[in-house]
């Protein structure tokens, strides 16, 4: 079992930036894609980017430019960076670890933004 844990959501103004993070445990943390997706209240959830084994990255259309996904494979984590946040960025943010039939979810995290 892959525990994930998230941090660093909060209130933002428009504009501004945030740094998630997601913590990992209980698993070989460097076998598994990484992702993090979000869900605004009445919506499904999306993928907002994603991490390969590897570090290949790939991003939604609405979030390119803005938001950079990294992972740590000595620390177990992976980071969302998200710049220049807009208020249709407000949405509870999900760490994903994928490995095969494996997937596990993280609480989520709030991310809010406006002025």
């Amino acid at each position: 079992q892959v525990q994930l844990v998230e941090s660093g959501g909060g209130l933002v103004q428009p504009g501004g930036s945030l740094r998630l993070s997601c913590a990992a445990s209980g698993g070989i943390f460097s076998r598994y894609k990484m992702a993090w997706y979000r869900q605004a209240p009445g919506n499904q959830r999306d993928l907002v980017a994603d991490i390969s084994r590897g570090g290949t990255t790939t991003y939604a259309d609405s979030v390119r430019g803005r938001f950079t996904i990294s992972r740590d494979n000595y620390k177990n984590s992976v980071i969302l960076q998200m710049n220049s946040l807009k208020p249709e960025d407000t949405a509870v943010y999900y760490c994903n670890a994928v490995l095969l039939d494996d997937n596990y979810w993280g609480q989520g995290t709030q991310v809010t933004v406006s002025s």
